[in-house]
């Protein structure tokens, strides 16, 4: 049952003060981190619309904690420099005292050197017109020569996080051309879809969002993605904690209109805003990294794209949303959840569209291989089915 109007404004404003607190006490690990060296943190597209939301909050310690320094390494392409150098003059009036240095570049050397994370924004959008084969394609040279410029010059400890579309294949091309770096320390990011999952249920029930806790999304971001309820809990206004099916009461709106709502909320605000989800994913950005740096809070699981190991089914080395767990900056997919029929269904239509793209991906990296074997007088790579390696 929905809370009168007063109860959810007061659980609103709760909820406010809450975030308004800032970052949770810092481990002993990010205070040893900021005894010796800012972390070198490199974000992609730093030009665009998500960077200018995004780059404010990494400067301010909401993500990595209130005292560790960090430098921030600021990628995009030569013909974005101006924009670019304006954002770095921003961020110099902003005179953030926890960012040590900034490095603007349109060189992806420069750029990865040495970095601690990479947050990559940037990647070709779909025009109108375009084939997705042809958007595929694109990107693969782009996380192409990304890939390979992390492998050459980051940490090999780097944590990268893919946002650009289609983020979970631009993951996987990405780890492939990083062959040094653990295909573990790659992800996309899929915790937009579970922060508006969770914020449609807060709304439907009349809670405040952190209130909603365990809804995981699983597999592709993408029309297919699967935002599931079924481990999820709500605090209710009352104090007691419910099933969020019990919670909502309606299990025919989570099966069809809820999934069809956070899968396409995208396309919602570009026809509203005329422009795509900046303020919200660049929040999300900051959860996803937060989390992976300080841990998930105990008993809560969140949203990753993160490499398969065969789990719950799904072929392995597919770059696939689950819900984890992280401690000490490794994650770990929550094992043992039971999928009822209907959840297996969705899990293979969306498992069946990450692999097509898969196929698509690295049938272009197999054609680029050949070319560049046939330029230099070499025999082609034989053209059968690529697979990833893992790593």
């Amino acid at each position: 049952m929905a809370s009168s109007p007063s109860t959810v404004a007061a659980e609103r404003i709760r909820s406010l003060t809450h975030h308004l607190r800032g970052p949770a006490p810092l481990s002993p690990l990010a205070v040893s981190l900021d005894q010796s060296a800012p972390l070198r943190v490199c974000v992609t597209g730093a030009a665009g619309q998500i960077a200018y939301s995004l780059l404010f909050s990494l400067g301010t310690g909401l993500v990595f904690g209130p005292t560790q320094r960090i430098v921030l390494h600021l990628l995009d392409i030569p013909a974005a420099m101006d924009a670019l150098n304006g954002v770095v003059m921003e961020l110099e009036d902003c005179a953030l005292p926890l960012v040590a240095g900034i490095v603007a570049t349109a060189d992806p050397l420069v750029a990865f050197d040495n970095v601690d994370w990479a947050i990559m924004l940037g990647a070709m959008p779909r025009r109108e017109g375009m084939l997705r084969k042809d958007l595929l394609k694109a990107n693969v040279g782009i996380f192409k020569a990304q890939g390979e410029a992390l492998d050459r010059v980051a940490k090999k400890s780097v944590r990268v996080v893919v946002v650009g579309n289609p983020a979970n294949t631009n993951a996987l091309v990405c780890s492939h051309y990083a062959p040094s770096i653990p295909a573990r320390n790659f992800s996309a990011l899929t915790r937009l879809d579970e922060n508006r999952a969770r914020s449609m249920i807060a709304n439907r029930v009349g809670v405040a969002v952190d209130r909603v806790k365990n809804v995981a999304v699983w597999g592709n971001h993408s029309n297919t993605q699967f935002p599931c309820t079924d481990h999820g809990s709500v605090l209710l206004a009352n104090g007691t904690t419910a099933s969020i099916d019990a919670a909502v009461n309606d299990p025919e709106f989570l099966r069809t209109t809820y999934i069809k709502n956070v899968s396409l909320r995208g396309s919602a605000i570009i026809a509203a805003r005329k422009l795509s989800s900046a303020m919200s994913a660049a929040k999300a950005v900051c959860d996803h990294v937060r989390d992976w740096h300080f841990g998930t809070a105990p008993g809560e699981f969140v949203s990753m794209a993160i490499m398969s190991d065969g789990s719950y089914g799904i072929p392995r080395d597919l770059m696939f949303s689950f819900p984890v767990t992280v401690a000490n900056g490794e994650w770990t997919i929550v094992p043992d959840l039971p999928l009822n029929d209907f959840a297996r269904t969705k899990l293979a239509a969306t498992t069946a569209e990450l692999e097509e793209e898969k196929f698509e991906a690295l049938a272009h990296i197999h054609a680029d291989a050949a070319a560049a074997a046939a330029a230099n007088g070499q025999q082609p790579p034989t053209a059968a089915r690529p697979e990833v390696a893992a790593h």
